[in-house]
């Protein structure tokens, strides 16, 4: 688990295409004290296993389903991420619970300014739009951000300076793609009540009752 506060920017060393994978070699610093083989480590929103530890680097290996489903595919060498390692269960949750697996990959429709704030719209697609209200969570490539406007088919957020200058936004610009992940209690509560109304669900007022 994650809570969507980066801890550091990481650069794409070198990367090797195997038959099906990618090997992400990233270059870090602060990040690197005490970090061991097998720890998880959210790259950009995706958490992927840390399968070598170098003096200034790390190296992940990314699948197919993973290359798929996020945007890890589309690094080049010099391209920066966000990185955070995987929460300890005595830390703050200083942004919301993150779980680094992407729901869907989409582009950056605008950005502008409101005073200092940076003001990102992004595509929303269809399927996923029940996931999105204002004012609630979404992690967009790692980062725990708050929805500050909900379009037809799109959603805003407001980044502040801060968010900027510590996070791979500030290289972002309009078309380029980006990694979210929706609120983890919002697609369960979404699954339950799909369930429900085709009539496979369980849980009812009744059974609610029953419980209390």
């Amino acid at each position: 688990m994650f809570t969507g506060v980066i801890q550091e920017i990481g650069e794409i060393k070198n990367i090797s295409s195997g038959v099906e994978s990618k090997k992400l070699e990233i270059k870090a610093r602060k990040i690197l004290s005490g970090l061991q083989i097998g720890e998880s480590m959210n790259i950009s929103g995706v958490c992927q296993t840390v399968v070598q530890v170098k003096p200034d680097s790390f190296v992940v290996e990314a699948i197919k389903e993973t290359l798929k489903r996020s945007s890890l595919g589309l690094l080049k060498k010099g391209d920066r991420v966000n990185l955070e390692r995987a929460l300890k269960l005595s830390d703050r949750l200083g942004g919301h619970l993150l779980s680094g697996h992407i729901d869907c990959t989409t582009e950056i429709k605008s950005i502008s300014s409101d005073g200092n704030s940076s003001i990102f719209e992004f595509s929303l697609p269809p399927d996923h739009s029940a996931l999105v209200v204002e004012k609630g969570s979404i992690a967009v490539d790692g980062i725990s951000l708050t929805v500050t406007e909900l379009k037809k088919s799109s959603f805003t957020v407001a980044v502040i300076p801060f968010t900027l200058q510590m996070t791979n936004l500030r290289d972002k610009r309009v078309k380029d793609m980006v990694n979210l992940e929706f609120d983890f209690f919002g697609k369960y509560v979404k699954r339950i009540l799909e369930e429900k109304e085709n009539g496979k669900s369980k849980i009812t007022e009744e059974w609610l009752r029953q419980k209390l």
